[in-house]
């Protein structure tokens, strides 16, 4: 056994400087890294394999055997079996990690969508299935999720509900604050139709745009730019950069989109507080609330003169 060992510590040592000299040339074929450099060559092939190689002779010289030609032979092909095994289990570890990462940011956006349908009362809106008393605006809604869902985009999707939620809460309180033929009623409920409509073509934009880069892969984009970029011709990579820089423009054009249906969100929620704090009915009472406190007060301060005093 300490022979065997010795053997592949001579071994090793032996092919520290080939290897190193393949690193420096190209380090994708000596560096199982994901991302590798000549540096990383020169650390693991000039430092870590001749100290390792070193160590292992040291180890053997205290059974006195001679090196066998298995461990010579042993040491000469270990590397280039280890580099293959550490590059399966890294990629093994990466694919885990991005489980695990997608696994958690699934759950943490099921949990903020749970969280947001619970605080707001959001309804979700059928596209194939619209309500029954859908009118043209909750169709229009139906449409604009419709084509949001047909480009993958849920997460966009997911602003038709809340805006639709918030849009019958607004008829609602509205209905019970005027008399559907006021002229305030109408002014009001035209003034929330467009502001809806606005945002209809705002989601409509948000698809057409999505739609633009549906069939563009971008994890496969930036592994190519990542693992692959030392075989890529130049035309390639810059081919490969501007796809990947027109999906980065898309993404930021669609949060602006989306900022911009918040703000109608917001608008709609001004409204049905501001139209909550109108006061249409006719008070019933015929005194203030502070005023009838107070002579109830006085009612039961006196109260004792009415009853006959006891001997």
């Amino acid at each position: 056994m300490l022979g065997f060992l010795q053997g592949a510590a001579y071994g090793l040592f032996l092919t520290c400087l080939p290897w190193c000299l393949v690193g420096l040339a190209s380090p994708r074929l000596a560096v199982p890294s994901e991302h590798p450099t000549r540096w990383q060559a020169v650390v693991r092939y000039a430092f870590l394999a001749p100290f390792l190689s070193l160590l292992m002779w040291l180890t053997s010289l205290w059974g006195g055997f001679d090196p066998s030609l298995a461990g010579w032979l042993a040491g000469l092909a270990g590397i280039a079996v280890e580099i293959p095994l550490e590059r399966r289990w890294r990629r093994f570890r990466a694919r885990r990690h991005k489980r695990r990462l997608e696994a958690m940011l699934q759950a943490e956006a099921d949990r903020r969508r749970a969280e947001a349908s619970r605080e707001a009362g959001v309804s979700e809106l059928d596209p194939a299935a619209p309500p029954a008393d859908a009118d043209e605006v909750v169709q229009a809604l139906c449409r604009a999720k419709q084509a949001l869902v047909e480009v993958g985009r849920d997460d966009h999707a997911a602003q038709v509900d809340r805006l639709y939620s918030r849009y019958r809460h607004v008829l609602e309180v509205l209905g019970s604050r005027f008399d559907a033929t006021e002229l305030a009623h109408e002014r009001a409920r035209s003034l929330v139709e467009e502001v809806c409509y606005g945002a209809v073509d705002t989601f409509t934009a948000m698809a057409s745009q999505a739609r633009g880069v549906q069939g563009l892969d971008v994890e496969f984009i930036r592994r190519r730019l990542g693992q692959e970029a030392d075989r890529l011709s130049a035309n390639e990579t810059s081919a490969l950069r501007r796809r990947l820089a027109l999906i980065e423009d898309t993404e930021r054009s669609l949060r602006r989109l989306a900022a911009r249906n918040e703000a109608a969100l917001t608008a709609l929620d001004d409204t049905s507080v501001a139209l909550s704090r109108i006061v249409t009915d006719r008070p019933r009472a015929r005194v203030g609330a502070d005023q009838a406190c107070e002579e109830l007060r006085r009612f039961i301060d006196g109260a004792g003169r009415y009853g006959r005093e006891t001997r």
